[in-house]
């Protein structure tokens, strides 16, 4: 599947709270772009970043685009239009009975003991939930037919009701989809525009919250969504490109712009699933690292996954907003963790004289105090401005210029006064804090998984990620930082190595000491087949399509499941079995750190991963920075020295393998990396700053 025309551009975006990130690929180099995001209209930032780039490339942008064999775009619109209530008006159809599959969720509640956090409303109300007459049991079996005469009466309430986007989720239809294939069809027939969604085709998984969720989830984004990606479509299209147009998902893959469309859920958290894969790229091709810290930080958050023996950790149990307190999307995402400390992050004091950083951010409108913009509120990015670690005059390639003045006056006025402390020293306390909070994050993925931080590399991402990087691996311990070239747009660069991607699942509960292996194989057989369909569908033959098929599974009477692969397409013998209970088992102690080898083990559902790669070597994609910048000195904040003279180095002047030492500013054209007094560094064949960390300060 790797593009034929060896000299075409692969393009790729990534929207961001503050910035809009576009990475060019050509002849296997990489060149990065940023332009601060708009927005009301993001497709315009968009457009404004592809017009940078054609510049640089002394062509107009029809005749830039003209040249693009693929763009690959990432967004938060989704997620956004969730977080904030602006979705469609969505009716909720579910079995008659179970109206309130959405507000009882799956039980409990973060902090029993706090009755002052108020329950969750259901991501659909009360007013908008219909139930509909008919019954299909656990076995598949029709209990009680549809009542379809009931279910025109519902469409009339619908109607009047105006709504805009329909979710359907009955009771077992992951067993037997009959009847929501049957209200599908008077759906498409009564309200011929309004978009619906049925849950067993979206997301058949035996748990009825999490089906129901993602189900509504999707409806209510598919206006949205839809007319997004038309506005998307159209303007690129008018604007010169003829190439190939995908949208990251989820799941750290990419579909068609048409697959997004019809399933807008699997891009809710586009964004943050594509750090993980270039950074998994990067640590393999500079260090051979099996265990990866990835960090991209961004302008409005930090976002951390483990990744570990090459493998990007999935979870089920993703969350829009607080845990327990959000909305679950029920389908396979990237395991990410997020706190609120990016570059943006507005720092301020409590009345209690407790300083904080986040998680309000300031985005790009207004955004920092320093971008003269109308921002007033001290950020992180303020407070790395006084300290001396940003260039006013080249920050973001030099398409801004920042206020020193403004920044002094906001850490003064927000910080500095409310503590005490002088205008540095409440600098570098907002950059001390960013760095335990984001210290805190990597220490809970890790630490909860049995593994030790400092045995792990470190790859910082995003353009705020050079900052505290060093410091945080500091902290930790860790012997290697990985700060790639391209590191200020790691999450578009992953969109760059990442595969076309989709995820199947079938429902078919089964225990390994009464396993019913025609059953079974039927069900791997339904799903090898629906895998390649959609390497046909991509315009892929099955020799292109790379599948992994997996297990759901627990002990008896356990209430959550842990994944295994399979070894085999399908189960032969008993042999077979218990190879997969031994797996099992293995998987087991390796995740909770206990396993019982004499339990059955029970399965709840089989999956299907299918990969269909884009690229022929995803660590191809490697870039070095080039320039020709004179090495300067700059006054810059060192820890136990105060304000003092620090080299100043381009990252383009930095020949592989030469040995930095710190104290030390490495800038490139869109971040700048602190380097820690007594830290050394160099930079690999494939361009990255790697570092070893000596010292917790600067």
């Amino acid at each position: 599947m790797a593009s034929e025309r060896a000299t075409a551009m692969r393009l790729s975006v990534d929207i961001g709270g503050t910035f809009t990130d576009l990475v060019v690929e050509r002849d296997l180099e990489l060149r990065l772009f940023k332009s601060p995001t708009v927005p009301g209209d993001p497709v315009q930032g968009i457009l404004n970043v592809l017009t940078m780039a054609a510049e640089a490339h002394a062509a107009p942008l029809e005749g830039f685009l003209r040249g693009v064999d693929t763009f690959v775009h990432a967004t938060t619109r989704g997620l956004n239009a969730v977080l904030t209530g602006n979705t469609a008006k969505t009716a909720f159809l579910t079995t008659a009975g179970h109206p309130d599959v959405l507000l009882l969720r799956e039980g409990g509640r973060r902090q029993p003991f706090d009755f002052t956090v108020p329950y969750p409303e259901p991501y659909v109300p009360r007013s908008l939930t219909f139930e509909v007459d008919g019954r299909i049991t656990s076995t598949g079996e029709v209990l009680h037919p549809l009542d379809l005469a009931a279910l025109e009466r519902t469409c009339d309430r619908l109607l009047d009701k105006q709504v805009e986007a329909v979710a359907v989720c009955l009771l077992w239809a992951t067993v037997n989809p009959e009847h929501e294939l049957a209200v599908g069809e008077v759906l498409r027939r009564r309200l011929p525009d309004v978009p619906y969604t049925l849950s067993h085709a979206l997301n058949p998984s035996l748990r009825e919250y999490r089906r129901a969720s993602s189900t509504a989830i999707d409806a209510s984004l598919k206006p949205l969504m839809s007319e997004y990606i038309h506005s998307l479509t159209s303007r690129l299209r008018e604007a010169g490109l003829g190439g190939r147009i995908l949208m990251v998902t989820s799941m750290g893959g990419v579909v068609d712009v048409h697959d997004a469309s019809a399933a807008p859920i699997l891009t809710i958290n586009s964004g943050p699933s594509m750090a993980p894969v270039a950074g998994r790229a990067y640590g393999t091709a500079d260090l051979g690292a099996e265990t990866v810290i990835v960090a991209d930080a961004g302008g409005t958050t930090y976002d951390v996954t483990l990744v570990r023996h090459g493998e990007i950790p999935t979870t089920r149990t993703a969350w829009i907003g607080p845990e327990g307190l959000g909305h679950m999307t029920g389908l396979p995402s990237i395991d990410v963790k997020s706190v609120g400390a990016g570059g943006g992050s507005i720092a301020w004091v409590d009345a209690g004289g407790l300083l904080h950083v986040g998680p309000q951010s300031a985005g790009s409108v207004p955004g920092p105090a320093c971008y003269g913009r109308g921002g007033v509120r001290a950020t992180v990015t303020d407070a790395a401005l006084v300290l001396g670690y940003l260039d006013p005059a080249a920050f973001s390639s030099g398409s801004m210029t920042l206020d020193p003045e403004a920044a002094l006056a906001a850490v003064t006025r927000d910080v500095a006064g409310p503590l005490g402390l002088s205008a540095i020293d409440a600098a570098y306390a907002v950059l001390e804090l960013t760095t335990e909070q984001m210290v805190h994050a990597i220490e809970e993925i890790t630490l909860q998984q049995g593994i030790d931080p400092a045995r792990a590399v470190l790859v910082g991402g995003g353009g705020a990620a050079g900052l505290n990087a060093a410091a945080v691996a500091g902290r930790l311990g860790s012997r290697r930082l990985i700060v790639p070239a391209v590191g200020a747009a790691l999450a578009a660069a992953g969109a760059l190595m990442s595969d076309l991607t989709a995820v199947y699942s079938a429902t078919v509960p089964a225990l390994t000491s009464a396993f019913d292996i025609d059953g079974v194989n039927a069900a791997l057989s339904g799903l090898v087949a629906r895998c390649g369909e959609f390497a046909e569908h991509v315009g892929a033959t099955w020799d292109d399509a790379l599948v992994t098929l997996f297990a759901e599974a627990r002990y008896p009477q356990q209430i959550w499941e842990l994944e295994v692969p399979l070894r085999v397409e399908r189960f032969a013998s008993a042999a077979d079995v218990a190879a997969f209970s031994d797996d099992f088992h293995a998987t087991h102690q390796q995740v909770l750190g206990i396993t019982d080898a004499a339990s059955p083990v029970e399965i709840v559902g089989w999956g299907a991963r299918v990969r269909v790669p884009l690229r022929a070597a995803a660590d191809a994609l490697t870039a070095r920075v080039t320039g020709d910048a004179a090495v300067s000195v700059r006054q810059a904040y060192v820890h136990g020295v105060g304000m003092t003279d620090v080299p100043v180095r381009p990252l383009g002047t930095i020949a592989p393998g030469e040995m930095l030492q710190g104290p030390m500013l490495i800038e490139s054209p869109f971040t700048t990396v602190v380097v820690a007094d007594k830290s050394t560094g160099t930079v690999s064949d494939s361009g990255s700053l790697i570092i070893q960390p000596r010292s917790i300060h600067v």
